[in-house]
């Protein structure tokens, strides 16, 4: 169990967060439930197919197409998608005269089909060896406390490429996404009223906006899933429980490629990790090779807990900070650190690591941190982030326009080419007009950006819809005409203090959540599949008075946590919020086709703490901007002019 689940299983005894339960469903379910008295031995043998193996990792793990060695004196566990392909790879196993196991216990992922069912049941030999036959309703991957996704990390083609409706993977992809949402949701127990992002054209026969009602598609077929659970899961809810949203990326143009300054965004945006995997350098003996070693960022690391929503200023000097702490209160690592004031070296870090032998762990942690802030920060002065970052927000709030842009791309010549294709992507977001004809053309011949980068402009524009309607002013060029009135993507919250400049961008999630949490989401932009009764929508359509929550500051007591004595250990995030979660709100589940952002991640940790009720993110994949735009470059679109 990680820190943060243990913080609350003491402090909120009677609530578990979506990742937790999904945790504790595979062993009290599935693992625990396998163990019998006749069992001569309690090692079991668990078998998975290549999706399954994905949802789980476990120490003896066995691919089910993989050729494996007979153990007949062993039990099997059998954690498989209930295809026809896996059924007859069990019936391989497990019948005739030398089966490779001594009793199998089968659960399927999803529902298994009534055909494949009868399948198994005709082969007489295979019964007497079957201990369990379950459906775990399990076809998801909890990346996180309040998230998780379906993997399908070509949603962007498959369904909104520009052949995408004329394609067999089309159906394919919205079905399997479908059953992997609603298992989702199963596994909590809940049963929801579904909501969905409108299409712009809700005529169904025009095939050329079939990507338009990708939202209302997978909401229709997530309820006819949920709709028969009701009918054959024991225990599964007859009324509506809680709240899903199903939106697609096309919601926010802006959030999956602007520059996040959060602690979290900016080690996933600017260095080069492996999921939540960072290799890095541990410190060495003088003499010895510096050793590499993989770091996980996750629950499990305090620091990262406290941090990863902190801004990276803050983050950077909340680290100095308990880098001072422990050394005031450790002697030998006064004597190790230079004399100058200045900030501490990774040689620095070293000297400490060995004359401290007894602080190895937290100093090694709390290196690593300082490493990586170190690292980051060194990045953002020589990518010129600050100043490119301050005018992606000035674009996007409607403080900056043609002249400001233009003016960074010839002074900043030397800035990223990833850098100035997402200022132009952000800049064609915000003033689609401003592209029309070859003025757009234009602007990134200036920043010189290359035939690829080119096409990803092209395709935000028509896969984001950010077709320009208004007409431009007519004589546009590369000098310096100042527009006379300015738009905005994002409109100041009002009640909210800023500590940090680059920290006003909020992602349009976070304002769909508190509208639904209200009851204010217009039924227009986003009709229910099931809508509740009238008596009901009076009270936010969850069955209770919506929560009046005062606006928390947007930099964070909510993701502030204090520095311990030694310099270390920190109160986790989860231990700080001052949530009282027996009398928690129902849930609330938004889904998003095309992949979520780390921002959108962020606003619904932020968003459970502030209106009260457990928000859980869904996703077709977890992207941050470099993986973004390489898939909008995949994506099949309208040649460039």
């Amino acid at each position: 169990m990680s820190m943060s689940e243990w913080d609350f299983a003491h402090a909120n005894a009677d609530h578990k967060f979506f990742r937790q339960i999904s945790r504790e469903r595979i062993l009290n379910e599935m693992l625990r439930s396998s163990e019998t008295k006749s069992s001569t031995t309690p090692w079991k043998i668990l078998i998975m197919d290549k999706f399954t193996l994905k949802v789980m990792s476990f120490s003896l793990v066995e691919d089910i197409f993989k050729r494996r060695e007979p153990l007949p004196s062993m039990d099997a566990i059998y954690f498989i998608q209930p295809l026809k392909e896996n059924v007859i790879m069990l019936l391989s196993d497990m019948s005739g005269r030398c089966p490779l196991y001594r009793k199998a216990y089968v659960f399927f992922s999803s529902p298994i089909p009534k055909e494949l069912i009868a399948y198994i049941k005709n082969d007489t030999s295979l019964l007497p060896r079957i201990g369990a036959l379950s459906e775990m309703n399990l076809e998801y991957f909890a990346i996180d406390n309040q998230a998780f996704t379906t993997d399908h990390e070509m949603a962007f083609e498959e369904l909104f490429g520009e052949t995408a409706q004329n394609s067999r993977k089309f159906n394919e992809c919205l079905t399997t996404m479908a059953t992997r949402v609603a298992t989702a949701i199963a596994s909590l127990k809940e049963l929801p009223y579904v909501r969905y992002q409108v299409s712009k054209s809700m005529d169904e026969s025009d095939t050329k906006n079939m990507r338009d009602l990708v939202p209302s598609k997978l909401a229709t077929a997530v309820w006819d899933i949920l709709s028969k659970y009701k009918s054959s899961v024991p225990d599964f809810p007859q009324k509506e429980t809680c709240e899903l949203l199903i939106v697609d990326r096309t919601i926010d143009q802006i959030a999956p490629y602007i520059h996040e300054w959060t602690y979290d965004a900016m080690c996933h945006d600017l260095l080069e990790m492996d999921g939540n995997k960072y290799i890095y350098e541990a410190p060495a003996k003088p003499g010895a090779t510096a050793e590499k070693k993989e770091a996980l960022l996750e629950d499990n690391d305090p620091i990262w807990l406290e941090l990863r929503y902190a801004h990276i200023a803050d983050a950077s000097e909340r680290l100095h900070e308990k880098m001072s702490t422990f050394k005031s209160k450790n002697k030998a690592a006064q004597h190790q650190t230079s004399r100058d004031g200045g900030e501490i070296s990774t040689k620095d870090l070293q000297k400490i690591v060995q004359a401290l032998p007894q602080y190895n762990e937290q100093v090694e942690k709390l290196s690593l941190h300082v490493e990586i802030a170190g690292k980051i920060n060194r990045l953002i002065r020589e990518m010129h982030l600050r100043d490119i970052g301050q005018l992606e927000q000035d674009l996007v709030f409607g403080d900056a326009g043609a002249k400001e842009v233009i003016t960074l791309l010839r002074t900043k010549q030397d800035a990223s080419p990833e850098s100035k294709l997402r200022l132009l992507m952000i800049y064609a977001a915000t003033y689609p007009e401003k592209f029309e004809g070859d003025n757009g053309i234009k602007l990134m011949q200036l920043a010189k950006l290359s035939p690829e980068d080119m096409k990803a402009v092209n395709n935000l524009m028509y896969f984001g819809k950010i077709d320009p309607k208004k007409k431009s002013d007519g004589n546009f060029s590369l000098k310096f005409d100042v527009q006379k009135k300015k738009q905005a993507a994002r409109k100041e919250k009002s009640g909210e203090e800023e500590t940090w400049a680059l920290s006003r961008f909020y992602p349009v999630v976070e304002e769909l959540i508190e509208k639904l949490n209200k009851g204010e989401l217009p039924k227009d932009d986003f009709p229910y599949i099931n809508e509740p009764v009238a008596a009901t929508q009076a009270t936010a359509s969850n069955g209770t008075q919506p929560v009046q929550s005062r606006r928390s500051r947007r930099t964070a007591t909510w993701a502030k946590g204090r520095c311990s004595d030694d310099g270390y250990s920190s109160d986790s995030v989860l231990r700080n919020a001052s949530v009282d979660f027996k009398n928690m709100g129902q849930r609330i589940f938004i889904f998003m086709i095309g992949g979520a952002t780390r921002s959108e991640l962020r606003a619904v940790h932020k968003l459970t703490t502030k209106l009260r009720r457990e928000i859980i993110l869904g996703c077709t994949s977890l992207d941050d901007p470099p993986m973004f735009i390489t898939r909008l470059k995949m994506l099949k679109g309208p040649d460039l002019p």
